[in-house]
């Protein structure tokens, strides 16, 4: 159920209510009785809980590739350990 944010047009108090999306918006102030006006609010964000879901899933085409350009590829020289040469 979203959150909305109302602020009384009288007494200026700002409160947050739980309501159906199909529901009505509320009209007036609990406190004294004003006019209410519904706020536009940022929302929030989705929040993917369990498995299955990572952020990574999620990254832009750009930055995947900048990503593999950083990595070195395992045939490179500076990926694997150097060790001294015996003579």
């Amino acid at each position: 159920m979203p959150t909305y944010e109302y602020q009384c047009r009288k007494c200026k108090r700002r409160h947050e209510a739980s309501q159906s999306i199909t529901a009505r918006p509320l009209t007036t102030c609990a406190k004294c009785g004003g006019r209410l006006k519904r706020l536009l609010g940022s929302g929030s964000g989705f929040l993917f809980k369990g498995s299955g879901f990572y952020i990574t899933d999620y990254r832009s085409k750009s930055y995947q590739d900048a990503k593999k350009k950083d990595q070195p590829s395992a045939g490179s020289p500076s990926a694997s350990p150097s060790t001294p040469k015996k003579t």
